[in-house]
């Protein structure tokens, strides 16, 4: 049994009053509309409400992947996460490093507030930079066949081989600045003795680079992959509906625009909670495994 020590409590009272806010806002929003999972094993009717509607058990699951149209969505939700996880880890680690390496403290500051400024951007926004340049009378077209890289302008977002690389960029240009913030202080953290050693003995930029930054950051980098690999489900939702259009349906589709069309545009919630459910589920089960696989590595997890 657990013995509370009342002593303790006074003492920390203020932090403890505080921190029950975050845990009664995570509890109400976060774990009491998981009762709402309860639709994804009904044939739910908002007038009979969920305990008179029918029972179903997985009937809605076995739908879901007999569509062949959610096979498709998953496969797209899978490829973009895949790429945008990839692009946006591999830029801002490589960002953090090249602008740790800046030696002019106000040019080092400029550089950060300006790859800072598209995170507070607005998805609509970053979408309607993205249309103006890629569209048929825009700079990248211009651009392209100015230097005669292509004969004549053409439709990006009509083409679907494109649509994943443009969400990629989209992502990288966006976050990168912004996701770059922890790897700078990771790196602000390792002993400048190390570097001075390593200069006295030889040692140049790359191989301070090599022998000293990346080791130096490595548990941060394991710490927020981990993290972040359970986040390849969560592809986007505003990018890619934003941009999709009926010529791309095929690629732009995620299993979030997925639980919109079914669960609300055609009013089949217990479809899209599946789906939910569905996402959810492949996302613990891939942060489980990353952490097993970092345990057995040897390297930083997560628990």
């Amino acid at each position: 049994m657990v013995k509370i020590n009342w002593k303790e409590v006074k003492r920390q009272k203020v932090l403890l009053l505080l921190s029950s806010v975050y845990v009664i806002y995570g509890f109400i929003f976060c774990y009491l509309p998981l009762a709402g999972w309860l639709m994804a094993f009904e044939n739910y009717k908002p007038k009979e409400g969920f305990f008179h509607s029918k029972f179903i058990g997985l009937g809605k699951f076995k739908q879901l992947f007999l569509d062949d149209g959610f096979i498709r969505v998953i496969r797209n939700t899978l490829a973009m996460g895949v790429i945008n996880l990839i692009a946006t880890f591999v830029t801002a680690i490589i960002f953090a490093i090249l602008l740790n390496e800046v030696k002019s403290r106000g040019g080092k500051k400029a550089v950060q507030t300006i790859s800072y400024l598209p995170h507070f951007l607005s998805w609509i926004i970053v979408t309607g930079i993205l249309h103006d340049a890629l569209s048929g009378t825009g700079i990248v077209n211009d651009i392209l066949v100015r230097f005669q890289f292509l004969k004549e302008p053409i439709n990006f977002f009509a083409h679907p081989k494109y649509f994943w690389g443009i969400v990629a960029f989209a992502n990288v240009w966006k976050e990168t600045g912004w996701n770059a913030i922890i790897y700078l202080a990771s790196i602000t953290a390792i002993d400048t003795a190390l570097y001075e050693a390593a200069a006295i003995d030889g040692a140049g930029r790359w191989a301070r680079i090599k022998y000293i930054t990346l080791p130096g950051i490595k548990p941060t980098i394991i710490i927020l992959l981990l993290i972040n690999a359970g986040n390849i489900l969560n592809a986007g939702f505003e990018v890619q509906y934003l941009l999709g259009n009926g010529l791309v349906q095929s690629v732009s589709q995620t299993i979030d625009i997925y639980v919109l069309k079914w669960g609300i545009s055609q009013g089949d919630y217990s479809l899209g909670t599946a789906a939910g459910i569905f996402k959810s589920m492949v996302s613990i089960a891939i942060i489980l495994i990353a952490n097993e696989m970092a345990k057995r590595a040897g390297e930083e997890r997560l628990f």
